[in-house]
């Protein structure tokens, strides 16, 4: 226990505190910024066609895109979390057998969901918000990546359980690698051979293909704790709940942005295809900024329960303030800078000039929040950290689930369009306000932060 505390306070350096949460914080940031370079591929590549309703074809299964995510990140993430307390206690064979199960289950799982969703794929593209006009390039796209789901949903699966052994140069090789080929080959597949939708959803499937057997080769080449021994699949009653439990909260903010990018663009729909396409250029530069702020977050998060376990409560305090400031002030900067640019931003996609109007109104809109949004970020990974279940969910749900739901509607009754374009910005407000209140009310009393990390 004493050798586990020494090596627990050399790793988080509390004596230099903002230092040390760099450290932590900027490899996730790179992270990000490579997960941004494989989102924009896509999107890039095919806006250069012109074509707004390829645009807007393509944009329409983004949803199917982030539910698969979400799934892979229910054994991915709930996986590495279990791995890491297994490997902590020394019990490697545990970590093998968990290992080997979620690497299986997410190919099952993935074969399993693929075919009742090619089979209902009209209804499913109906209620996305695919009209006469984009259907054809929606369908194309749609069919691949759908059949493409265990080998994506597999990606999510080694590159998170690798973390948990200490191989994270090995699993940012295998992204970084997918990400590469993704764009290497869309231009090609898209333009060259002339294969539009469909050939953007088979560069994306084939990027993660390579990931797959990337990650395949490091695990049973440099791997001492993971396995893909099928014989080895199998996972204790108790295990598989842990898994699931955890999985499952890290997948809810995929799905609630889903489910929020369908009511949007069920909304768009009577305003044309136009509007759809834009929207799915301004969600894609509305990631950049969002996802430099989830990195700075969530790299924060070792060392908020560090801090919250080993009783330091007052420089926990003290990086909550820092970090605060620090946060808003990026957001703000990144706003001003996307907003001043947000015309030619949405030009460097496509040179359409009723999707540059529209694209340009919108991204403003969308961006205004992200101060506010910053916040909700920083006190999701907060609470995250020690171990504040509800709260953590409740913020995960508002800004992109049900807070975004409920002003959505009333904006949008209130003053069709024009809601619709303040409704992102007003849920953000919200959120952050309600991010607050859950944080004064669960660390406002004296001693708060001096409550042990599992309670």
């Amino acid at each position: 226990m004493g050798d586990n505390s020494m090596s627990q306070q050399k790793l988080f350096d509390t004596d230099r505190l903002i230092p040390t949460y760099f450290k932590l914080a900027l490899p996730v940031v790179f992270s990000m910024v490579v997960t941004l370079i494989y989102n924009l591929a896509d999107t890039y590549f095919i806006a250069q066609s012109n074509d707004a309703m390829l645009v807007a074809g393509v944009s329409l299964c983004a949803p199917i895109f982030t539910a698969l995510m979400a799934i892979g990140n229910i054994y991915g993430q709930g996986g590495n979390s279990l791995l890491s307390r297994m490997l902590g206690g020394g019990d490697r064979e545990g970590a093998a057998r968990v290992s080997a199960f979620c690497f299986y289950l997410s190919i099952v799982t993935g074969a399993v969901i693929a075919v009742p969703i090619l089979l209902l794929r009209h209804p499913i593209l109906g209620l996305l918000g695919a009209s006469d006009k984009t259907i054809g390039f929606a369908e194309s796209y749609f069919i691949v990546i759908v059949a493409g789901a265990p080998l994506i949903i597999l990606s999510f699966i080694h590159t998170n359980l690798m973390r948990s052994e200490g191989l994270s140069t090995f699993s940012m090789i295998c992204t970084v690698s997918g990400s590469l080929l993704n764009i290497v080959l869309d231009p090609i597949f898209i333009s060259a051979l002339g294969w539009g939708a469909r050939g953007a959803a088979l560069a994306t499937v084939m990027g993660y293909t390579l990931t797959d057997i990337l990650c395949l080769v490091f695990v049973t080449r440099k791997s001492r704790a993971l396995s893909v021994d099928v014989r080895k699949a199998r996972v204790k009653g108790r295990e598989l709940g842990q898994i699931f439990s955890v999985g499952t909260t890290a997948a809810i903010t995929n799905i609630a942005t889903s489910v929020c990018l369908v009511f949007m663009n069920q909304f768009l729909l009577p305003y044309g295809d136009e509007k759809i396409a834009a929207l799915g250029i301004v969600l894609k530069v509305t990631m950049v900024v969002q996802l430099i702020l989830v990195g700075f977050s969530f790299g924060g998060v070792p060392l908020f329960g560090y801090l919250y376990g080993a009783k330091e409560s007052e420089k926990l305090k003290r990086l909550l303030r820092f970090l605060t400031v620090f946060l808003c002030s990026l957001a703000l900067a990144e706003s001003l800078i996307v907003f001043l640019l947000a015309t030619p931003l949405i030009r460097a996609f496509i040179d359409n000039a009723v999707i540059i109007a529209d694209g340009s109104v919108m991204l403003r809109w969308q961006i205004a929040g992200m101060v506010f949004c910053a916040i909700v970020l920083l006190y999701t990974c907060l609470f995250q950290a020690c171990g504040k279940a509800l709260q953590a969910l409740a913020l995960s749900l508002s800004r992109q689930g049900l807070i975004f739901v409920a002003v959505f509607f009333i904006a949008t009754l209130i003053a069709q369009y024009d809601g619709f374009l303040v409704a992102q910005f007003a849920a953000d407000v919200v959120s952050a306000a309600l991010a607050i209140v859950l944080y004064h009310r669960t660390f406002g009393r004296a001693g708060a932060f001096d409550s042990p990390a599992s309670a």
